[in-house]
């Protein structure tokens, strides 16, 4: 049950949250953005080490950047659960997608530590440094490099807005992308794994619900698109003579909007970046390229609306001339919740009074990367009017003060499952 000491950890939660929200832990000096392998990542990184290193964990940084902190069971070297989240955000990020769930694993350690309370398990708090993908095209990297499922060239010619190559970034920080598969768990090493996370929905708040129990992550697919046209004066070329790429594009986003609202499903499917070349104002634009983002509940939904998508492209290109090209640049397949770990949260979030709402999150997480090396859960907290991705995202200090109730809780019943 929520206590005085669980209120006061819920608070300073939300309080480091907020001292990570600004300079030097930002790379932008009008809002919050923190990118992977930044030097606002590494000032943060360092933070939470302290953090980490004050509530009870011996600290390192893996081969792909992430910073875990180890807190031992009854004995040394006994496999871990791992409770985490990422430490990247989007540009003008709201202070809690993220961070607090990392917060909270760190609260849940130091009230076991100030006990002197050990478990048939170690517990590891994980910081991933790469969920969004605001930096580079695609994300995930760091947590598919912990799952081992990162595939030899995934890095290979990524490159951020500015040129620089994962490799080169990761060299920065003196990693090597050829070891970055040395961050690889054994699943012997690790029982489960345990993500707490701001709903980014208002369903929560809409039932009154602080918390909230994940069934499953919404299957995702992420698309770089090129429409080609030919660029042309502004003043000299006549309306019928043009192979505008920029309306082509335009006529592209409206059928994606089109699609995901035909489909009477749960599809959502979004355009959220898009770059005109040359980019003048008295020149017909000659190349767009946009991001397709299209995710639903089951693979099998998102894939035909995906299908659906790219089929309209391809009609617009023969109706206006131009050459559209779509590069699959991920593919996150439908992540169910582990059976027996949602029965365990359930009965957590139960005991703090709160009625154990389930719910699929539209959202993606390292949490479905990491089901391929452990089963996994996953716990919701309730957040302002559902709002994420923005700075106007809010989650209260009682709130995250009764999620470490619950994880304390889980932790508890995770123990005894396991025979403590």
């Amino acid at each position: 049950m929520v206590s005085a000491q669980t209120d006061a950890a819920g608070a300073r939660a939300i309080a480091r949250c907020d001292a990570l929200g600004v300079a030097p832990y930002s790379d932008s000096e009008t809002g919050l953005y923190r990118a992977w392998l930044s030097p606002a990542h590494a000032a943060a990184q360092e933070q939470l080490a302290d953090w980490m290193r004050h509530a009870g964990m011996d600290t390192r940084v893996d081969a792909a950047s992430n910073l875990i902190g180890r807190y031992e069971g009854t004995s040394t070297g006994l496999p871990a659960l791992l409770i985490g989240s990422h430490l990247d955000s989007v540009r003008d990020a709201g202070r809690y997608d993220g961070p607090l769930g990392i917060m909270l694993g760190i609260e849940c350690v130091a009230a076991l530590h100030a006990a002197g309370r050990r478990l048939p398990f170690a517990i590891e708090v994980i910081a991933f440094g790469d969920e969004e993908g605001s930096r580079f095209p695609a994300s995930m990297f760091t947590s598919r490099a912990v799952a081992g499922t990162l595939i030899e060239d995934a890095l290979e010619g990524v490159a951020d807005a500015n040129g620089i190559s994962v490799a080169e970034a990761l060299q920065d920080w003196g990693l090597a992308a050829s070891t970055i598969h040395q961050a690889a768990r054994a699943p012997e090493e690790v029982i489960a794994y345990l993500e707490a996370h701001i709903e980014q929905g208002p369903v929560l708040e809409a039932e009154g619900l602080a918390l909230g129990v994940v069934t499953g992550i919404a299957a995702q697919l992420r698309f770089e698109v090129s429409v080609r046209g030919r660029a042309g004066h502004a003043g000299t070329s006549p309306m019928p003579l043009r192979f505008d790429a920029l309306t082509a594009a335009a006529e592209c986003v409206l059928a994606v909007e089109a699609v995901a609202r035909e489909a009477g499903s749960d599809l959502v499917a979004t355009v959220g970046r898009m770059q005109v070349e040359p980019g003048a104002t008295n020149v017909v634009p000659g190349r767009v390229t946009f991001s397709l983002d299209v995710r639903a509940g089951e693979n099998a939904t998102r894939d035909v609306g995906a299908a659906e998508i790219l089929r309209r492209f391809d009609a617009v290109a023969a109706a206006r001339g131009v050459r559209v090209e779509a590069t699959k640049v991920q593919d996150l397949a439908a992540s169910p919740c582990d059976t027996h770990l949602i029965e365990l949260l359930a009965q957590a979030v139960e005991a703090q009074d709160i009625a154990p709402r389930r719910l699929v999150s539209g959202a993606g997480h390292d949490a479905m990367v990491m089901r391929a090396l452990c089963p996994t859960a996953m716990l919701f907290i309730r957040c302002d009017g559902g709002i994420s991705h923005n700075p106007a995202e809010r989650a209260s200090a009682a709130d995250a003060g009764v999620a470490v109730a619950a994880m304390l809780d889980f932790i508890e019943r995770l123990g005894v499952a396991r025979g403590n």
